[in-house]
């Protein structure tokens, strides 16, 4: 908050952030003492490093503490929110009395930091992750030509993660000199010491090895602090890291630099103890119940409507083709969206939209936990951020995902190459469980189409949406079944044969959809007809209006997809059915079962019973 000058700190301003640094300190411990739980010896180490970033290192406006002219602050150590609390509430944020509603149920701030707190950009907790969110923050101010600094605090536990260095090989190799991330190396984890506890050199060669500018000091020295917040502002061309030595409950000798205190709070009599070895603080007043919460979070700002989609009427195009020419529409009308691809932008297609935006396209390498998080921090600038990979491996970013939707985040998230049908790379490459996945998180979206019009028109759909959207596309080439103008809401369905004869419904999405038309037609040739629905938003489903297409074929259900059992299409259909009253008469599931291996496309949705001739079957033996 205070500018730097060129001949360093004085006295005076050494003397302002010691004494902030203590307030912070007794906050973090009054906090967590009124609320029973916490975690004050993880704040107490990093008291004077926050008080430094908030209170001289930082350009912030406590009135628009979320503003994209100023720097940001990332708390990858989420457990010591009552120190970023604590530095809000210093900062003028909201006064220091509502800090002591730490952890109550009527109160924002929560026992780990989520945007609904102005200040904070990305929900922490989770660790590993505050360094790719703050990658994302600042590739996003870099686009923005912004002078925005961004600032994170990890804890050293959490260097054991390895997104961590997922992140700094992100950082250095993009050569963002405006990230700084400095490290609280307290020595002490949770249930034993650190892995390198105070060594060091250890930590300043791994950092530099991937390219930071590293500084080792006293973190407890506020000169020494102020000294290097300095040096690292001043640095070019490459992300610097501050290692800083500190002591787990610094301040406090009962508990300072001794194993067993990690999450727990002091009892009263410590408290006072405590405050008293400080030197003293001040009394807080009762707080009057006032929240402080933010009333709205960031949407994906608007655009006018995209050029039409292109395709001829008997053209073949695979979906994965199809949202690259999607990226590309979208991003000419809309200049925040920005594609980060997983080191796959030929096989999904990202490389069209890239081909077209250079400038907003970043290439995320074969790192799916740093992409999802970086991701998280580009749409906390006010991006509109497209994620893709090979489904199968956004399984290992899950958390991720899990966090983003903490973070009430706005991300659009591909996953190509689904199912068996991509054929002969064999189940290690066949996502088969992650429209399970998607549907699991809160407030998410997924969509599966199945031909590249409805590919096209929902990501149309997911450039607008706020939240968690998943987009399933596949390998193989499709029919085109759709209009250019057709229009494809959510929740919602397409209804493709129909007539007032049909003995079942056949629901599918994807290359399902098309064994479903198939089947169809080979059915009616032998004078049976079938109704075959669109599934291609599998999240939220319509219930009701799905349940009077199935109780116009006497009630009778068939359900067919390039996926396990266990929560996809199948499962996500009977429970919307039965959440509106509505469960089939008579239900058959077709899934993939039992584990696949490679060979052609058409070979394995034979062999694992999702073909055309396993629905004609079905219909069948249901009818």
């Amino acid at each position: 908050m205070s500018a730097t000058s060129s001949t360093g700190p004085s006295a005076a301003t050494v003397a302002d952030i010691a004494e902030k640094a203590k307030l912070l300190s007794i906050y973090s411990m009054m906090s967590t003492t009124a609320a029973g739980s916490g975690h004050p010896t993880s704040c107490m180490s990093a008291a004077q490093l926050v008080a430094g970033v908030y209170f001289y290192a930082m350009k912030f406006d406590p009135k628009n503490a979320n503003s994209n002219n100023d720097d940001r602050f990332v708390l990858s150590k989420g457990h010591a929110a009552p120190l970023l609390y604590s530095a809000l509430a210093v900062a003028g944020v909201f006064p220091v009395s509502r800090v002591m509603t730490l952890r109550e149920l009527t109160s924002e701030l929560e026992g780990h930091p989520t945007p609904l707190i102005h200040g904070v950009d990305a929900a922490t907790g989770s660790l590993g992750q505050g360094l790719s969110v703050g990658a994302g923050l600042a590739i996003g101010a870099r686009m923005d030509k912004s002078d925005t600094r961004v600032y994170v605090l990890t804890g050293d536990g959490e260097l054991a993660e390895g997104q961590v260095w997922e992140a700094a090989a992100f950082a250095a190799f993009y050569k963002l000199d405006n990230i700084t991330v400095i490290c609280d190396i307290n020595r002490l984890g949770q249930s034993d010491p650190t892995m390198y506890q105070h060594d060091m050199e250890r930590y300043r060669l791994k950092w530099e090895s991937e390219g930071f500018a590293t500084q080792v000091i006293n973190g407890h020295d506020v000169p020494a602090i102020l000294a290097a917040l300095d040096k690292a502002k001043a640095t070019k061309g490459k992300p610097q890291a501050i290692l800083a030595e500190t002591i787990k409950g610094h301040g406090f000798s009962e508990v300072a630099d001794k194993m067993g205190w990690h999450g727990k709070p002091f009892s009263k009599e410590q408290l006072a103890a405590a405050i008293k070895e400080l030197g003293g603080g001040p009394t807080v007043p009762p707080d009057p119940g006032k929240s402080y919460a933010r009333t709205s979070l960031p949407k994906p700002p608007d655009f006018p409507p995209a050029p039409a989609p292109d395709y001829k009427a008997d053209a073949k195009v695979a979906t994965r083709e199809a949202y690259g020419d999607a990226l590309k529409r979208v991003g000419s009308v809309n200049k925040s969206v920005v594609a980060i691809s997983g080191d796959v932008k030929n096989s999904t297609f990202s490389e069209v939209f890239q081909n077209a935006e250079p400038d907003h396209f970043v290439q995320g390498y074969i790192a799916e936990q740093n992409l999802v998080s970086v991701a998280v921090g580009l749409q906390a600038r006010g991006k509109v951020p497209f994620a893709d990979t090979f489904a199968c491996f956004l399984s290992r970013a899950y958390d991720n995902v899990r966090m983003a939707a903490i973070s009430r985040a706005n991300i659009n998230l591909c996953g190509s190459h689904c199912g068996v049908s991509i054929g002969e790379d064999g189940p290690s490459q066949m996502a088969l469980e992650d429209i399970a996945m998607f549907r699991a998180i809160n407030d998410s979206v997924v969509f599966y189409p199945g031909d590249a019009v409805s590919t096209e028109r929902l990501v149309e759909t997911m450039a607008r949406r706020p939240g968690i959207n998943y987009l399933r596309t596949s390998r193989p080439k499709f029919p085109i079944l759709y209009k250019t103008d057709e229009k494809f809401p959510y929740p919602g369905f397409k209804v493709l044969t129909k007539s007032d004869s049909d003995k079942v419904t056949v629901i599918g999405a994807g290359v399902t959809l098309h064994e479903a038309l198939k089947a169809a037609a080979q059915l009616k040739a032998s004078g049976t007809n079938i109704r075959v629905i669109d599934l291609y938003c599998v999240k939220p489903i319509d219930g009701k209006a799905i349940a009077a297409e199935v109780a116009a074929t006497g009630g009778k259900l068939i359900t067919v997809e390039d996926h396990w059992p266990e929560g996809g299409l199948g499962e996500a259909s009977i429970t919307a059915l039965n959440l509106v009253g509505a469960p089939p008469a008579k239900f058959k599931m077709l899934a993939v079962t039992g584990m696949p291996h490679s060979g052609k496309p058409e070979e394995l949705v034979e062999k694992f019973g999702i073909s055309a001739k396993h629905i004609v079957e079905a219909v069948k033996a249901i009818v």
